[in-house]
């Protein structure tokens, strides 16, 4: 019986690597457009007024953004770094997006997600968007593994319900509830480096993995140069 289930258990497995695919696809299906308006909206093509030439450049307050110490990045050669930043996300999400060179353009997504990590969102923790109960938030269970740090995470989340309540006191006191949640519930926005971190561990992922069985450029490339390969050998 065990034999049998060993065998059941294999032909399944060699069945199941023909949909491996699925799981990159869905990755870069996620990624590519999270990146692509990244790019687009650190460039100019928003500016109809403008020659191409310049469309292809960053926009003047991304720069100023880029190069400012005092309310913005502070980095040096604004002007270089906000180029390579658009471009890297504009071209390599829609790389990503078709599976080609999937996984050489995923290595400097994940440096330019290291980047903003590091540089905007890390002084305001992980969350990107604040907790309002301290049951319910993953720090919860941060702190149950023995990380203190995690407790001020909790009581954060305390405030913040404090607050979320104070404000939806005002709207329904003096605005206009219906309306105002009608599309969804008012949040406190962290800006952590939660969505740079995940962004970062699907890029891994698909360096790992590359762009998926059957569903990328990558998979066909590889397959007719393997195919071109073989024939040459056997002239």
């Amino acid at each position: 019986m065990f034999v049998n289930l060993l065998k059941f258990y294999n032909s399944t497995k060699l069945t199941l690597e023909h949909f491996s695919g699925l799981a990159p696809l869905l990755i870069r299906l996620l990624l590519a457009p999270v990146m692509i308006i990244a790019g687009y909206n650190k460039l100019n093509f928003k500016h109809q007024d403008i020659e191409l030439y310049q469309k292809l450049l960053p926009d003047p307050g991304v720069v100023e953004w880029f190069g400012n110490s005092e309310w913005g990045l502070g980095l040096p050669v604004p002007d270089l770094l906000a180029f390579m930043a658009a471009w890297t996300e504009f071209l390599g999400g829609w790389l990503i997006l078709v599976g080609l060179l999937t996984r050489l353009v995923t290595i400097p997504l994940m440096i330019t997600m290291v980047v903003a990590a590091v540089t905007v969102h890390l002084d305001n923790g992980w969350f990107s968007v604040a907790p309002s109960n301290p049951d319910t938030s993953a720090a919860k269970v941060v702190h149950w593994l023995g990380v203190e740090q995690a407790k001020n995470s909790l009581d954060n989340s305390l405030e913040v319900k404090q607050r979320l309540d104070i404000i939806k006191g005002l709207v329904a006191d003096h605005g206009r509830p219906d309306y105002l949640y009608e599309k969804g519930n008012i949040v406190i926005l962290n800006n952590g480096i939660e969505f740079a971190a995940t962004y970062f561990v699907l890029l891994l992922s698909l360096f790992f993995m590359g762009g998926g069985r059957y569903v990328s450029i990558d998979y066909w490339l590889k397959l007719l140069m393997s195919s071109q390969s073989k024939s040459i050998q056997y002239r």
